[in-house]
C-alpha cells in the first residue's frame, strides 16, 4: 500500500512559512473579502441615513438646539487700578474685548466696571479720563453701561494731596494751576461728580433691580435676592458696614458725593502738596465723611486683602448678607502676579499693578452669568420649519394654575484674564425656582 503524503494542519505551519508560499506581488486580499467589505460599508451608510440623520426618527430624536428660548445671559468685565498708563489700559480693555483696536466700545459685553485709581503715578491723566467718558457714552448708545468708582487717589487729587503726581503729568495740563482747576471745577472734577461713585451694587439678573438699586432685606427673599456684585476701591470693612452700610449702596454714595462736593467747592483751594503743606479734609467735614476717608473706610481699607484668611472668611459672610450681594470685588491692594480670590470667591482683588509704574501683570476680570430654563417646568411647544426640518423649542406663557414652580439652572463663571492665558476663579451652578421676569 503506497504511502499518501498528507498536508500538515495550518496551526502547525509557521506564519512566516505560510506567507512565503504567496507568490511575490500577489496580495492575500481576495475578491470575496472585497465584496464583503463593500456590503458592510453600504449597510453602515444606510443605517446612518435612516436613524441618525433623519431628525424626525422616533427612535433617535433630533438634538436639542444650543440656545434655549428664555435663557438670560449677562456679561461683565471689571478692571482695577490704571494709574496714569493709557497704553496698558488700552491693552487690557482690548484683551477683555471691551474695546476694539481703535479703543471704541465693542458691544460684546453688557457692563464695564473700573474700580478707581485712574490717576497718579503716570502721565496720561487727560487721555485716560477723556477716553473713559467717550467709552461711557458709546456704551450707553449700544445699550450697555460703564460704572466708574472713586479711589483714594481721586480724592487725594481733589484734596490737593499730590504726593504721587508726576511732573510730566502736570506738564500735559500746562501748569499746576491748570491741573488743579481740571480736577476740581474742571472737566475731570465734573466727571467725578456726575459719573463716579464710591460703591456700586451691580445685579447679575434684572429681577434684582437696576444697577445701584438699594438692597432691602425681605422676610421672604427670592432665590436671586443676592444675585448681585459689590464693587468699590478699597473695600467695605465690617466696622464701616455696621455704621454706614445700609441702605447699600446709596448710604455710602451719599457720603462720597457730599465729601467730593465739599472738596471741589472749597474757596480758596489749598495749594497742592508738595510743595505746600497738606491741609487735610475741608472745614465742616462731618464725622461720617471723616470715617469714609479713614483707614477703615471704603477708599483706604485693606483688610480684605491683607488680614489672615481664617478671620477674613469668618467675617465676610455677614457683610455680603447685609448688603445683598454674593461677592466683594475690589482694587487698591496690588498683587503684581495675579488677581486674588479669597474665601471661595466671596472676595476678589483685581489690582495687579497694570501701570508701568508698578510693572505688574496686565489683567481683567470676566464675569458671565446665565439663567437657563429647565424646559420640563415650563409649557413648551415644538415648532418645525418645513424648509430644513430644524426644530425649535419655544416657551409658552406659564399656566397660572400650575402647582409646580418654574425651575432654572443658574450658572456664574468668573475668569481672570491675562495676556495669552486665563484662569477660572469661580464656577458655580445650582437649580433655582421662581418667576424671575
Amino acid at each position: 500500500m503506497s504511502a499518501r503524503r498528507q498536508r500538515p494542519p495550518a496551526a502547525s505551519t509557521p506564519l512566516l512559512e505560510r506567507n512565503a508560499r504567496i507568490p511575490p506581488g500577489q496580495s492575500r486580499f481576495t475578491r470575496r473579502t472585497f465584496i464583503r467589505l463593500f456590503i458592510f460599508l453600504v449597510s453602515v451608510g444606510l443605517l446612518y441615513t435612516v436613524f441618525l440623520r433623519n431628525p424626525t426618527s422616533p427612535e433617535l430624536p433630533a438634538k436639542a438646539p444650543e440656545h434655549v428660548e428664555g435663557q438670560y445671559i449677562r456679561r461683565i468685565v471689571a478692571v482695577g487700578d490704571l494709574h496714569g498708563d493709557y497704553d496698558n489700559a488700552l491693552k487690557v480693555l482690548r484683551m477683555a474685548d471691551v474695546v476694539d483696536a481703535n479703543g471704541s466700545w465693542t458691544g460684546n459685553i453688557d457692563y464695564f466696571v473700573q474700580t478707581g485709581d485712574i490717576v497718579d503715578r503716570g502721565v496720561d491723566t487727560i487721555k485716560l479720563y477723556t477716553w473713559m467718558e467717550k467709552l461711557r457714552q458709546q456704551a450707553r448708545n449700544a445699550g450697555g453701561a460703564m460704572f466708574s468708582h472713586m479711589g483714594n487717589h481721586e480724592f487725594m487729587n481733589v484734596l490737593g494731596d499730590w504726593r504721587y503726581v508726576l511732573q510730566g503729568d502736570i506738564e500735559t495740563f500746562g501748569s499746576a494751576a491748570k491741573r488743579q482747576a481740571a480736577v476740581t471745577t474742571g472737566f475731570i472734577g465734573s466727571a467725578w461728580a456726575a459719573n463716579y461713585t464710591v460703591a456700586s451694587r451691580v445685579p447679575l439678573h434684572p429681577s434684582s433691580g437696576a444697577p445701584f438699586t438699594d438692597y432691602i432685606p425681605s422676610s421672604s427673599p427670592s432665590m436671586l435676592s443676592h444675585a448681585s456684585l459689590s464693587f468699590m476701591h478699597g473695600g467695605l470693612s465690617p466696622a464701616f458696614a455696621k455704621v454706614h452700610g445700609s441702605p447699600y449702596p446709596s448710604a455710602i454714595n451719599a457720603l462720597g458725593a457730599s465729601l467730593l462736593r465739599r472738596c471741589r467747592t472749597r474757596n480758596p483751594l489749598p495749594p497742592p502738596s508738595p510743595p505746600a503743606p497738606y491741609t487735610g479734609l475741608p472745614p465742616g467735614t462731618t464725622p461720617a465723611e471723616h470715617l469714609l476717608y479713614g483707614a477703615d473706610g471704603p477708599l483706604w481699607y485693606r483688610g480684605w486683602a491683607l488680614d489672615e484668611t481664617h478671620a477674613v472668611c469668618n467675617t465676610v459672610g455677614e457683610v455680603i448678607e447685609k448688603i445683598g450681594v454674593r461677592r466683594l470685588i475690589i482694587g487698591h491692594t496690588p498683587d503684581f502676579e495675579k488677581i486674588v480670590s479669597r474665601c471661595r470667591g466671596k472676595i476678589i482683588i483685581i489690582d495687579t499693578g497694570i501701570s508701568k509704574a508698578y510693572g505688574g501683570v496686565l489683567s481683567a476680570l470676566s464675569i458671565t452669568y446665565t439663567l437657563t430654563p429647565i424646559l420640563s417646568s415650563f409649557n413648551v411647544s415644538v415648532t418645525s420649519d418645513l424648509a430644513d426640518t430644524a426644530q425649535q423649542q419655544v416657551l409658552q406663557e406659564p399656566d397660572a394654575n400650575a402647582a409646580e414652580p418654574r425651575k432654572w439652572v443658574e450658572t456664574e463663571e468668573i475668569i481672570a484674564l491675562y495676556p495669552g492665558r486665563r484662569e477660572q476663579l469661580v464656577l458655580e451652578e445650582r437649580e433655582v425656582e421662581g418667576d424671575f421676569w
